[in-house]
């Protein structure tokens, strides 16, 4: 198995735009939450996102929007950009030596939601002639793939919340078993549209106040959008045209709980982390710090407490733990991807980030995140978590890279 490293990243984030920006944001606590309204919702319970600014969304989207691309495509196209220049890729480093693994929880939910509300108000079937194209979970993984000419693998998971981590450690697998040369590999997620918010209020999932993971006066999540890339290749490769090396990515650990399809299972979850471990051939201790799901509901927060225990003793000794979705709210199936861009921002920069809003230690879970303020920790190694509704969880460690 060949060695993998990260040589690009790029983000689109309720933040701003890029992966420094991302990074700054959830160093410093600034919060990229914002006030919503939807005029088609005639009661809104819940009247906050991280969502995209309208000066961020207009460079985003571009003066004349693309009649075939949704927002989760141009997210994740303006992600890719980013890393692809970073990484300083060009023509003859793509073709089929170049792969891409893009999640989207739910893809095009835009052109859903305008179709959707003509059809029912106006009974009218003269809807978007590009809707399928557009609707597609797998629009973004074929744009970035034509805009770059990679024509290697080109994948996309919808598994919800992990959908980002997945596809990260499906572009880890192809490289490090020889498959590619490198991979565009992350998540996109644009589905702040009133009938997706709706039926997100109805779960009653979605906090009316603030996100406070962990905290004992916890009371929900709050919803976000954007996309994290990250460009992963050989070291070889990386080595041979001189690319900047990031960090190496060294494990990914992926699984079901095959049991209730809204609550995870603590033991499965300590399980998928443990698989994650392996890969990466280091041990708990190793872990500097986590980048939890942490959602800010009762339900995830208790059992992925638990499950952290399991793997890293009851006291939680020697590892920091955090939770950054207060910041860039939770993003689906882009939310592992941003959170890894997040936790290599912690290990290049030897600081774990806060977890905002955090009030109070909830005796149930017994567990204190690093509370607000960032805390300058040398790292070693750092792990992100994704545990996602259907029950599937993923994991992947990064580490600090060391010539061999």
């Amino acid at each position: 198995m060949r060695r993998v490293v990260v040589t690009g990243q790029g983000a689109v984030s309720a933040c701003g735009i890029g992966a420094d920006v991302l990074t700054d944001a959830t160093q410093t606590g600034m919060s990229g939450v914002k006030s919503i309204h939807f005029d088609d919702l005639d009661a809104q319970r819940v009247k906050t996102a991280a969502r995209l600014s309208k000066a961020d969304l207009a460079q985003v989207l571009g003066d004349k929007p693309h009649r075939m691309r949704e927002p989760v495509a141009e997210y994740a196209l303006t992600a890719a950009r980013e890393a692809v220049a970073q990484a300083g890729l060009s023509e003859e480093h793509f073709g089929e030596a170049c792969g891409v693994s893009i999640g989207s929880g739910f893809g095009g939910g835009q052109t859903l939601n305008i179709n959707y509300l003509k059809l029912g108000r106006e009974g009218s079937m003269r809807l978007d002639p590009m809707s399928v194209p557009k609707i597609m979970n797998n629009a973004a993984a074929s744009w970035v793939s034509m805009e770059f000419g990679a024509t290697g693998p080109a994948l996309c998971l919808a598994t919800a919340c992990s959908s980002g981590s997945q596809s990260i450690g499906m572009g880890y697998q192809m490289v490090a078993a020889g498959q590619v040369d490198r991979c565009i590999a992350g998540g996109s997620e644009g589905c702040l549209e009133s009938g997706v918010f709706r039926v997100w209020e109805l779960l009653r999932v979605m906090t009316a106040d603030v996100n406070r993971p962990f905290s004992k006066d916890r009371n929900g999540m709050i919803l976000g959008e954007g996309a994290g890339i990250l460009v992963l290749e050989s070291l070889e490769s990386a080595q041979e045209r001189g690319a900047p090396i990031l960090c190496e990515l060294v494990g990914f650990g992926t699984n079901s709980d095959a049991g209730d399809l809204l609550r995870p299972n603590p033991a499965r979850a300590a399980t998928c982390m443990r698989m994650a471990l392996k890969t990466a051939n280091l041990a708990p201790e190793d872990i500097g710090y986590v980048n939890a799901h942490g959602t800010g509901t009762v339900a995830n927060d208790v059992n992925e407490a638990v499950a952290l225990r399991e793997v890293f003793g009851d006291d939680l000794a020697g590892v920091q733990i955090s939770a950054t979705k207060p910041v860039h709210g939770h993003a689906l199936g882009a939310a592992g991807a941003l959170e890894m861009i997040v936790a290599i921002g912690a290990l290049r920069r030897q600081s774990v980030p806060p977890t905002i809003n955090f009030t109070e230690v909830d005796p149930k879970i017994g567990l204190e995140p690093v509370p607000n303020v960032a805390k300058s920790t040398p790292l070693k190694a750092v792990m992100s978590n994704s545990l996602a509704f259907g029950g599937i969880n993923a994991t992947l460690i990064a580490k600090a890279y060391e010539q061999a």
